[in-house]
């Protein structure tokens, strides 16, 4: 009898050692300061009040709120950060999104609570965001990156969040630039923030298996390309599978049941006018280069002959590459654009440019090479209906991968003038398809084209 004791007393000691062994998180080196941290977020956070439809309703707006001030209290003593103010905001977009920004600012789509079946769902994807900023991640990306100073930084934050310009290739979905480098975690960064969301989400009286749940919900929803939240949070493999054993072995303190106000809350959203989607916010809300949505602003003209001096620029941790010394460097949260003075400007609230070459990355494109690029040519078609292409592809290389080449007529729809084009495309090494586009006037092409091969021909990849 006292053996059979013994055994049982050992069967549930063992029981209580496994069941409490949650995995142990170690926060990525980290070159910045949680200030510097806080610094950055004040600065994006406040942009980003700025170009996002904030939703005004205390009904929304307060219950966020609370559910993440709830979610802050779950935070294991060993990550707090004194210097980290948390907030919550709603954002009335319907994409199945939510990000939280260095030091603690978090921005919730609508989209995201409406599609939640349960209040532990949307926790669960907030749980995830503040375990980003509880383990630094965007700095910790930085700086494995370049050396910016904190007002570049927060700009290329902000710029991986908001997307790329409508009518851009690689406007639906994906992201490019200094963004890569501080919004955009690898997958090993996105399975900490699965799993310390998970104690998170146990420590405050949630079951991490609902977290499992919105992402395969998320997953469900994307289509072909996938939503947002899952071009920035890319899944790291078994994510439903290694979140549902982490939360096996979580002791749930007080046990929430079903929420009546989340109910309630979604209910009210149904009653709502119909959110936009982040394509129509993006297209509707004033640009870099027009100053006013919408408006047009014709380049300037007079662009001086590319200067044979050369002047390098490294774009976040994708490439580096030599342009002529006086063209300038223009980015958006997509795309990079070389040009010189005078030859950039706006037309219907869109940045353009008549002389120069753009750089950016289609994601989700596939690693066949040719069908990513035709699928690339197919998309820049649709944005301009005269385009036409001279030839079919060829074969030559970019940065020192297999590439191809093609040469394009447009017609600008802002100059009225024929065009010539050039796109190059290749692959990396993560599927994504990288292109560069030269942009000049038909009539030059034959003075640009050396400039354009030395562009193309000092393209050195990062990764």
């Amino acid at each position: 009898m006292t053996r059979r004791v013994s055994s049982i007393a050992l069967a549930i000691a063992l029981f209580v050692a496994v069941s409490g062994a949650q995995t142990r998180i170690v926060p990525p080196a980290n070159k910045y300061s949680p200030q510097q941290d806080v610094e950055l977020g004040r600065d994006a956070a406040a942009q980003a009040r700025q170009e996002l439809p904030l939703l005004r309703d205390d009904n929304v707006t307060s219950y966020v709120d609370e559910l993440g001030k709830r979610l802050v209290t779950g935070i294991p003593r060993d990550f707090e950060q004194a210097a980290f103010a948390y907030t919550f905001e709603a954002v009335n977009i319907r994409d199945i999104n939510a990000f939280a920004l260095p030091g603690g600012p978090m921005f919730v789509n609508r989209g995201m609570i409406e599609a939640a079946s349960a209040e532990g769902e949307v926790a669960g994807v907030m749980a995830h965001e503040i375990s980003h900023v509880v383990l630094r991640h965007g700095t910790a990306q930085a700086s494995k990156a370049t050396k910016y100073q904190a007002g570049q930084i927060a700009g290329a934050i902000f710029g991986a969040i908001i997307g790329g310009r409508v009518g851009d290739v690689i406007a639906q979905g994906a992201s490019f630039g200094l963004g890569t480098a501080f919004l955009r975690f690898g997958r090993e960064y996105e399975r900490q923030a699965d799993l310390l969301g998970a104690q998170i989400l146990a420590r405050v009286g949630y079951d991490a298996r609902e977290m499992a749940n919105m992402f395969r919900t998320i997953e469900k929803s994307g289509g072909g390309s996938g939503p947002e939240w899952l071009s920035s949070h890319p899944n790291p493999g078994n994510r439903s599978e290694y979140i549902t054993k982490e939360a096996q072995s979580l002791r749930i303190e007080n046990p929430l049941g079903p929420s009546p106000r989340f109910e309630r809350v979604k209910a009210h959203l149904k009653s709502l006018p119909r959110a936009p989607s982040s394509e129509e916010v993006a297209k509707n809300r004033p640009t870099a280069a027009s100053g006013t949505g919408g408006a047009t602003r014709p380049p300037a003209g007079n662009v001086p002959a590319p200067s044979t001096r050369q002047r390098q620029y490294t774009a976040g941790n994708v490439f580096r590459v030599s342009v002529p010394s006086n063209w300038n460097q223009s980015q958006s949260s997509s795309s990079v654009t070389y040009a010189p003075p005078g030859a950039v400007g706006a037309h219907n609230g869109q940045s353009i440019f008549t002389h120069g070459v753009e750089f950016g990355v289609a994601e989700n494109m596939g690693r066949d090479l040719r069908r990513a690029s035709e699928a690339l040519i197919d998309s820049l078609s649709r944005g301009n209906p005269q385009m036409r292409a001279r030839g079919d592809f060829a074969n030559t290389d970019l940065g020192g991968r297999p590439a191809l080449v093609r040469r394009m007529t447009n017609v600008s729809d802002a100059t009225r003038q024929d065009e010539a084009v050039q796109v190059l495309t290749t692959m990396l090494a993560d599927g994504s398809l990288f292109y560069g586009i030269a942009v000049v006037p038909e009539a030059q092409y034959s003075q640009y084209l050396d400039t354009f091969e030395r562009v193309f021909a000092s393209v050195r990849f990062l990764r």
